[in-house]
């Protein structure tokens, strides 16, 4: 037995498998993609669950001992997409549930969206934009995504229009660098929420640097006052020299001097 079992022994604990699916996942129609499964030392038993539409889950088993364990979809399929989680069994006992992977289907069937920035594309850094995601084919929601170092992903059910398009309006802000994107865009419907439509136009927003910082008319005020005592007080003295001068040369010319002989 490893030291690193022995100490997991006891603790009396597992520490939660990783489940993650390559090439990623949202996946094109019929595209193979692997889930992976990753356990701890010792681990001699993985099981990963798929949650169907019934509530229930689809069980599949892999025997290959080892710390993780691969569960290979030579072609996605609308049956393959959905909620999955893993567990994995070691001489402890079985693990808790992993977080749960969302395995999309992307589908050629639903027509593309569009995606556009609300006013513009062009934001300064700690201002605010809407990301606005809309088409004319009837989706119950839409899912907007951006990549990036963790992709991330919003959810936001559509809203009709009186001219038959439907959206759904994204709150973006404050904005940072970071949030450049590219963001895209997909459409969906309530009773498969894992198929997805094509994907929009990828869009990039353009953040300009930080605002203006408002201007400190206090202190302002100060340096220009002091800058103003200070001419003062240079006047004063040049004006206190010149009269000291002129009265000098009042003084050389005393009662008596006169210019002629």
């Amino acid at each position: 037995m490893t030291p690193s079992l022995t100490a997991l022994l006891c603790l009396g604990a597992l520490p939660k498998p990783s489940l993650w699916a390559e090439p990623g996942s949202v996946i094109p129609w019929g595209d193979p993609v692997t889930i992976w499964c990753q356990g701890a030392l010792g681990a001699q038993e993985f099981r990963l669950y798929r949650k169907e539409n019934s509530g229930s889950w689809d069980r599949q088993r892999s025997l290959t001992p080892g710390e993780k364990a691969q569960f290979s979809i030579p072609h996605m399929t609308v049956n393959n997409a959905g909620i999955y989680r893993c567990l994995y069994r070691s001489p402890v006992g079985w693990s808790e549930d992993s977080d749960p992977l969302e395995l999309v289907m992307v589908t050629e069937t639903y027509p593309q969206p569009s995606l556009s920035a609300l006013p513009s594309p062009v934001v300064t850094s700690g201002g605010n934009v809407t990301l606005q995601c809309g088409s004319w084919h009837g989706f119950h929601g839409f899912r907007l995504t951006k990549d990036g170092e963790h992709n991330s992903s919003w959810t936001l059910d559509s809203q009709g229009l009186r001219d038959g398009q439907f959206q759904a309006l994204f709150p973006v802000g404050p904005v940072t660098p970071s949030h450049r994107g590219p963001f895209r865009c997909y459409g969906y419907h309530r009773n498969e929420p894992q198929v997805w439509s094509r994907p929009s136009e990828p869009l990039e927003l353009l953040v300009s640097g930080p605002a203006a910082r408002p201007r400190d008319y206090t202190q302002g005020n100060v340096v220009r006052l002091g800058l103003a005592a200070a001419v003062l007080l240079v006047l004063g003295v040049l004006l206190g020299e010149a009269r000291l001068s002129h009265a000098r040369a009042r003084r050389g010319q005393g009662p008596g001097q006169s210019g002629g002989a």
